[in-house]
């Protein structure tokens, strides 16, 4: 009865060591660096390391946004580190702005909510970069299998300010 029961505990241990190591590959996808994909997304955005821009105090942008509270496309100018206009430029974009500048996220701002998905391990985080390196697109998808918790944050016309 012994020499069974350590035959089938070597058996399972065994369909438990391939089953990690092949998990283990699959997850990894050929990459040497568990770092290496952290930022990229199919499309080709870059990797965190790639990226050496720094949000500047003030500047200007337009935010697509598609998530279940920040929803509609905006004309955003910050200065001095915060928001201190913004345009709706679409009907869910100007209801948005009605309810106060404080719901408008700089480019930090979602910078920061990509980095909180990273650190929670979600489904999605990624973010793509214009030539300059700040970013163009972000996606956040905490769990794959959860209804709308997804939002998708497009920056174009980014223009720092002069000085």
């Amino acid at each position: 009865m012994t020499l069974v029961r350590n035959r089938t505990r070597s058996a399972l241990s065994a369909a438990a060591t391939i089953a990690g190591v092949v998990w283990l590959t699959a997850a990894c996808g050929g990459e040497t660096s568990p770092d290496a994909s952290a930022g990229t997304s199919p499309g080709g955005a870059t990797s965190p390391s790639d990226i050496t821009w720094n949000e500047p105090a003030s500047y200007v942008y337009t935010l697509t946004a598609n998530e279940q509270a920040l929803a509609g496309s905006f004309r955003v100018t910050v200065r001095d580190g915060k928001v201190t206009e913004a345009v709706g430029l679409d009907d869910s974009g100007r209801e948005v702005v009605e309810q106060g500048l404080d719901r408008i996220p700089k480019i930090g701002d979602l910078l920061d909510r990509w980095e909180n998905a990273r650190n929670e391990h979600a489904d999605t985080a990624e973010v793509e970069h214009a030539a300059d390196g700040h970013p163009s697109r972000i996606t956040l998808d905490g769990d794959e299998n959860s209804i709308d918790d997804e939002a998708e944050y497009v920056i174009s016309s980014y223009e720092p300010a002069a000085g």
